[in-house]
């Protein structure tokens, strides 16, 4: 597996320079995704000249992740026809950067956001609006040779490991994956207090489907009504030995990447994280994306 950054530079690809993609290879990164505002924003000439800095700094073009909102389940079919187009347009610069895959969040009704919770989330029309959605775009990612990695959370309409294996089921498409993200989908006590068995189900529900990885952390918070909040990695509950065991077994030459941090957290993560690779027995390759496992 290949240890990388989401979020290590903020904001979308024009903030990428080649002094800055210096220092994540100097932490300890083999790859970065790329944020991108709007696809048609990246000419050919940007795209030839970003994949140049990425080769010369020996970091691969992790995925990318394109900044769209909740309109793949609207009901608004102007909204979600807009949205179809922007992740249709993902996966051509998708293919066009060699990325590994295109980031597809589920979306939400909620207004204030995709990843904001919605009673209507978790209604069979707003998956079928959603399967329906992905069908479409998905065609486009098979016409280009680029795999769509979705996502999913608790508050999303993708909200459990088997809502998201019935999603990739019904939407059929050899180009649809997912992106193991675990944290997003703690929605219980029970959750939090055995992260073991709880990925365990994950991986056994959608270890065939696993494009890559997100990796963050989260705690319980003290307090009378049940609450969550991210954590650095290390100081909080997640059984991250599991979750990379978990992922040699499942997706031996996937990305991992590091999330949700401030970027001069970046460099303390990778320390730590490669504290938990060891005791995986797990020896990141941030060359070739490959990995071997220590017996």
């Amino acid at each position: 597996m290949l240890l990388g950054a989401a979020g290590r530079i903020p904001g979308d690809w024009r903030n990428i320079t080649s002094e800055l993609l210096a220092e994540v290879a100097d932490e300890g990164f083999g790859a970065l995704n790329i944020v991108v505002q709007d696809p048609t924003s990246m000419s050919t000439q940007d795209a030839a000249r970003l994949k140049a800095m990425f080769e010369e700094a020996g970091v691969l073009i992790g995925q990318t992740n394109g900044a769209y909102g909740g309109g793949l389940v609207s009901p608004d079919p102007t909204e979600r026809e807009a949205a179809i187009e922007f992740t249709r347009l993902m996966c051509g610069l998708t293919a066009r950067l060699g990325s590994p895959n295109t980031y597809l969040r589920p979306g939400s009704l909620n207004p204030n956001g995709p990843w904001q919770p919605h009673p209507g989330n978790r209604s069979d029309e707003v998956f079928e609006r959603l399967v329906d959605s992905s069908r479409k775009f998905c065609r486009a990612a098979e016409d280009e040779g680029v795999m769509v990695a979705v996502e999913g959370g608790a508050v999303s309409p993708l909200y459990s490991a088997r809502r998201v294996r019935d999603f990739i089921k019904a939407v059929g498409s050899p180009a649809l994956g997912f992106n193991q993200d675990p944290v997003n989908f703690v929605g219980s006590l029970e959750d939090a207090y055995d992260t073991t068995h709880f990925l365990a189900e994950f991986f056994d529900l959608t270890g065939e489907f696993t494009l890559g990885a997100h990796a963050k952390d989260f705690t319980v918070i003290d307090q009378l009504m049940v609450r969550f909040e991210e954590a650095e990695i290390g100081s909080g509950m997640l059984d991250h030995v599991a979750f990379l065991q978990g992922m040699q077994r499942v997706c031996p030459h996937g990305h991992v990447l590091i999330e949700h941090l401030p970027s001069d957290r970046y460099a303390d993560a990778v320390v730590e994280y490669r504290k938990y690779a060891s005791l995986a027995g797990i020896e990141w390759d941030n060359t070739t994306g490959e990995n071997h496992g220590e017996s």
